[in-house]
């Protein structure tokens, strides 16, 4: 095997609350997918803070190229040939796709002017060499998720990077833009000899692009091993220090209960003032989880915020717990008994600059005993509340009073989870629940939802995780744009029927694509 391109030797952090890192000892090699797995705050980013020079160790030491590192800095880092693609994208909206790109490195004419056609032209090059298509005139903030991330790694690819470190990567893509970033991995290990270190939290996906794999816990080091040589089981196990199976769940099928939502003929437009929910009508029942399949950007979210208030509906109706709620305001709903787990953490999920206890508070805060007549916060109260909630939902950090952008991205949806489960209100609508959460913290909110089934809540589950769906659900339906395409029992229906629903192939056009499918197949 060759020389390492990076080594830790027996690196420490210790920051003032914590020890993130303790006393790891690690080698990287050329032209490696390496994977480093763990629950969250086991101290993975962190680790890749310091290789990425926006940590320096309190101890140890870090080698890159065969050179220790003495100054730690971004500028230092970049200049070795270390990029790294943070979990939250730091792009800036209003700009250009080719303005972010070449952002700190901009082309001049003549030394002195921006040239916007020699920016376009560097994005051009990029894609061609690359293969990651994006338009370098779209202004960012009018891109998904997938184009976005696209562009965060090219604009670190511009920068020289052969060490490229992506911080869960995945964690924002539907199946088929991940199926598209890992090929894009493939090809530039295999063509351009490059390190791609990958932080993430799914096992399968771990087994699917990794040569070698590494497992953090609890600030450790707990191995490091060849993928080959490893199964999910054993990763999981190694991960939380204990079996994990995640296994579906035992159940019985619930009662032909009572209507708990009711959605009539329901149209939606998005925020470009199309369409985006077209017709759209279900019941979902007390006692049962009710899962959404599709791929992202069907009209899911437009669903959701027609239902939680956040997006009013062009026409058709919405009952809650026998309360028309079809143009109601988000609290007036809630009133009606709804909580719901939004999709997007970072933006209407939870307040970075407030404490966990501010956060987990929410929307109490002028209830007995948090309030006394409604004037006085009882902050006393407000923290013993707090930090129950915070033990039971095993929410990682130094305590409640820590601010919550301080936390891991697992850890701020362990705190938007414990906020609204402890609501205890008789309807759930959930949206991404486990999205860049650990397969332990991801199995005690899966516990969590099946217990809340059990004491008869109504909960209304979107996800584009079809194993979570299966796991979970009593019924499935699947979502195209914007309509309703199939609905189905997950304990006798295979996926890839789900699969073909999910895509809109039914009847005609599901005989045609299985035709096809098989003709590709004797083909190769």
């Amino acid at each position: 095997m060759s020389e390492p391109i990076v080594s830790f030797h027996h690196v420490s952090m210790q920051f003032p609350d914590v020890l993130a890192n303790d006393d790891i000892s690690l080698d990287i090699y050329p032209g490696e997918v390496f994977a480093l797995i763990g629950e969250n705050g086991a101290g993975k980013s962190t680790l890749m803070n310091i290789l990425f020079g926006m940590n320096k160790p309190t101890d140890g030491s870090v080698v890159v190229k065969g050179e220790e590192i003495r100054s730690f800095s971004t500028r230092e880092a970049i200049a070795r040939g270390i990029g790294m693609v943070h979990q939250h994208f730091m792009l800036v909206p209003s700009f250009t796709v080719a303005q972010n790109i070449v952002l700190g490195c901009e082309p001049r004419v003549n030394g002195f002017a921006y040239s916007f056609s020699a920016a376009r032209k560097t994005v051009l090059d990029l894609v061609s060499e690359y293969g990651l298509q994006v338009d370098p005139d779209a202004q960012v903030e009018d891109l998904g998720v997938g184009l976005q991330q696209r562009v965060e790694i090219l604009k670190t690819l511009h920068r020289g990077a052969d060490i490229l470190i992506l911080d869960e990567p995945t964690a924002v893509l539907t199946p088929q833009e991940t199926d598209e970033l890992f090929a894009v991995i493939r090809r530039i290990v295999r063509e351009k000899n490059m390190t791609v270190i990958i932080i993430t939290h799914k096992l399968y996906e771990v087994m699917a692009i990794s040569d070698r794999v590494g497992v953090m816990r609890q600030g450790r080091l707990v191995g490091a091993c060849r993928t080959s040589e490893v199964n999910e089981h054993l990763l999981a196990s190694m991960m939380v220090g204990k079996e994990v199976l995640l296994e579906p769940f035992s159940r019985e099928k619930p009662a032909d209960a009572a209507p708990a939502v009711t959605v009539s003929d329901l149209f939606v437009r998005d925020d470009r003032g199309l369409m985006s929910v077209n017709g759209i009508s279900f019941t979902l029942r007390y006692g049962e989880i009710l899962g959404v399949a599709g791929v992202e950007g069907n009209g899911q979210r437009e669903l959701v915020e027609a239902l939680t208030g956040l997006r009013k509906p062009v026409r058709g109706e919405i009952t809650v717990n026998e309360q028309r709620a079809t143009r109601a305001s988000p609290g007036r709903i809630r009133s009606f008994g709804l909580s719901h787990v939004p999709e997007d953490r970072m933006t209407t999920g939870v307040s970075r600059d407030a404490t966990i206890t501010e956060n987990l508070v929410a929307g109490k805060e002028g209830r007995k005993p948090f309030s006394f007549l409604g004037l006085h916060l009882r902050k006393g109260k407000m923290k013993q509340y707090a930090r129950s909630v915070f033990d039971l939902f095993d929410i990682r950090a130094a305590g409640v009073n820590t601010r919550v952008g301080t936390l891991s991205g697992g850890n701020m949806q362990k705190v938007v989870v414990a906020r609204e489960f402890s609501f205890d209100t008789p309807v759930l609508i959930i949206s991404q629940p486990t999205r860049g959460v650990d397969v332990g913290a991801m199995d005690f909110i899966h516990r969590q939802m099946m217990n809340k089934r059990g004491e008869g809540c109504a909960i209304l589950l979107v996800s584009a995780d079809l194993d979570e769906l299966f796991r979970l659900s009593d019924r499935m339906v699947t979502i195209y744009e914007g309509r309703l395409t199939g609905e189905f029992d997950p304990a006798v229906t295979p996926r890839e029927e789900v699969g073909r629903s999910m895509m809109g192939l039914t009847g005609e056009d599901r005989t045609r694509f299985e035709k096809t499918a098989a003709a590709d197949t004797r083909d190769t």
